[in-house]
C-alpha cells in the first residue's frame, strides 16, 4: 500500500512538473506593444503662417542667442528670418523676443522683404524650457492606458534638462530603456489658475520621454499608478528629455494641437503613431488637474518626497507634457517570468529568504527582459517625428569606456 502511495505521489509530482514546464515553454514572449499606424506616410512641414508662428533658436560664436521665425524645414536644415530683422530685442526667452518685435511676424505677403538664413538642425537649441522640473503625464491616450492597465490619467514631476533635437542617451547595463513620443506645452507667464492659462501665449513642441523600466517595476504600484511612486525615478535624468527643434505658437491652440501627429521609429521600424485629438485630457484640462494636486509633497524621487510643482503654479521654467500613445516596448511579466520567479523564490528558501515572492518575480522579469534584448540597446537610433513640429533623432550609446556589440540587424 505504501509503495503504491509513493508511486502515485511520484507520478503526480512528475505530472505537475511537466505541466509547469510546458506552461513555461509555451509562454508568449512579446517584444513590444502593437500600435496602429495611419495609412498615409508622415509629411513634415512648417505650420502655415496664418495658423501659427514657428520659432527656433541658436547661439552665435560670441554666445548671443538668436531667435528665428522658421519658414522652411528640409532634412537637416531650417531656414527663416532673424527676429532682429523685425526689430526684436536679443534675449534667451523666445516669447519675449517675439513680443519685442516692432514689425509683425512674417506672412506669405511679406516673406520676400527680409533676408533669410539657414541653420543646421543640429545647431538649434532645445525648444524646451531651461528648468529642471516638469510635469509629466501618464496614460492620457486610451490605447496606452489599456496596455498599461490604467483606469485614469495621472501626473508626476519629471526632473532633468531639455536636450536638443539631435542628441544621445546612455543605455546603462542592466537597465530596460524605453521610449515615448509626446507633445509638450510651455507658457509666456506663470500659470496659477485657468484664467492664467487662457490669457497665456502658448508654445507647443515635440518631445521625448525616455523611461528606466526597472524603476517602474521595482517602485510603482501597478494597482495605483497615481501613488506617487516610481515614475519620477523612472523618467528623470540628464538625457531623458529630448525636445524638438521648433517652438510653435498657434493662433488657436486647441484645434492646432488636436491635429498634430507624432511618430516614433527605432532603426527605421515604426513603433508609435498618434494625433493630439486622441488625448483623453487636453492641455487646459491637464493644467486644471495639475493645479489641483500641488499642495502635498507626495511624489518620491531619489528617496525624498517632492511637490508636483513649486509655489502652486506652473512657472515659465516648467513644461507640461501630454503623455504618450500606444506602442512602447514594456509589456507585463509573462507566464514564463512568473514561473521563473516562483522557482527563484523557492530556491532562495521561500518564506525563509530575504525576499518576497513578488520581489523574486520582479527580479526574474528584469533579468529575462535584459537577456531578451527587446529594449533599447547601444547603437539604436530612435526618431520621433511630427507633421508640424520638426523631428528628434536620438542615438543610444554605451556608458563612456564600455564596449558593446550592436545588433546585427535592426529590430
Amino acid at each position: 500500500m505504501r509503495k503504491k502511495i509513493f508511486r502515485y505521489s511520484g507520478i503526480f509530482v512528475l505530472l505537475i512538473a511537466a505541466i509547469v514546464l510546458l506552461a513555461r515553454a509555451t509562454s508568449p514572449d512579446p517584444k513590444l506593444n502593437p500600435a496602429s499606424f495611419e495609412s498615409e506616410p508622415l509629411v513634415q512641414a512648417i505650420a502655415p503662417l496664418d495658423e501659427a508662428i514657428t520659432l527656433a533658436q541658436y547661439k552665435t560664436e560670441s554666445g548671443e542667442t538668436v531667435t528665428m521665425q522658421i519658414l522652411a524645414f528640409t532634412g537637416e536644415t531650417a531656414t527663416g528670418v532673424d527676429l532682429a530683422e523685425l526689430g526684436a530685442a536679443p534675449g534667451d526667452d523666445p516669447f519675449e523676443a517675439l513680443a519685442s518685435a516692432k514689425a509683425a511676424p512674417v506672412t506669405e505677403k511679406s516673406i520676400d522683404r527680409y533676408p533669410a538664413i539657414t541653420v543646421a538642425i543640429a545647431d538649434l537649441l532645445p525648444s524646451g524650457t531651461s528648468g529642471l522640473q516638469h510635469i509629466g503625464t501618464g496614460t492620457n491616450f486610451p490605447e496606452h492606458a489599456e496596455e498599461s492597465n490604467s483606469q485614469s490619467v495621472f501626473q508626476f514631476p519629471k526632473f532633468g534638462p531639455a536636450t536638443p533635437a539631435r542628441t544621445e542617451i546612455t543605455a546603462r547595463a542592466g537597465i530596460l530603456l524605453d521610449y515615448e513620443v509626446e507633445q509638450c506645452m510651455r507658457f509666456d507667464r506663470d500659470i496659477s489658475s485657468l484664467a492664467d492659462f487662457d490669457a497665456a501665449v502658448k508654445g507647443v513642441f515635440l518631445c521625448g520621454d525616455f523611461t528606466n523600466r526597472n524603476a517602474l517595476v521595482n517602485l510603482a504600484d501597478p494597482d495605483n499608478l497615481d501613488s506617487g511612486f516610481g515614475f519620477s525615478d523612472a523618467k528623470s535624468g540628464p538625457d531623458s528629455y529630448p525636445t524638438g527643434p521648433f517652438l510653435v505658437i498657434p493662433k488657436h491652440w486647441e484645434a492646432f494641437t488636436a491635429k498634430l501627429r507624432m511618430t516614433t521609429s527605432v532603426n527605421g521600424q515604426p513603433r508609435q503613431d498618434a494625433r493630439g485629438k486622441e488625448m483623453t485630457l487636453n492641455f487646459r484640462q491637464l493644467v486644471e488637474k495639475a493645479l489641483s494636486d500641488m499642495s502635498e509633497p507626495r511624489f518620491l524621487y531619489k528617496d525624498a518626497f517632492h511637490l508636483l510643482a513649486k509655489d502652486n503654479r506652473i512657472d515659465t521654467s516648467s513644461t507640461l507634457m501630454s503623455g504618450t500613445a500606444e506602442g512602447v516596448i514594456f509589456t507585463p511579466p509573462t507566464r514564463r517570468d512568473i514561473i521563473d520567479g516562483m522557482f527563484h523564490y523557492v530556491s532562495q528558501g521561500g518564506p525563509f529568504s530575504h525576499m518576497t515572492m513578488l520581489d523574486a518575480i520582479r527580479s526574474k522579469f528584469i533579468e529575462n527582459e535584459v537577456k531578451s534584448g527587446h529594449f533599447l540597446q547601444p547603437g539604436d537610433i530612435v526618431r520621433h517625428g511630427s507633421n508640424l513640429m520638426g523631428d528628434i533623432a536620438v542615438t543610444v550609446v554605451a556608458p563612456t569606456g564600455v564596449q558593446f556589440n550592436p545588433r546585427s540587424s535592426p529590430e
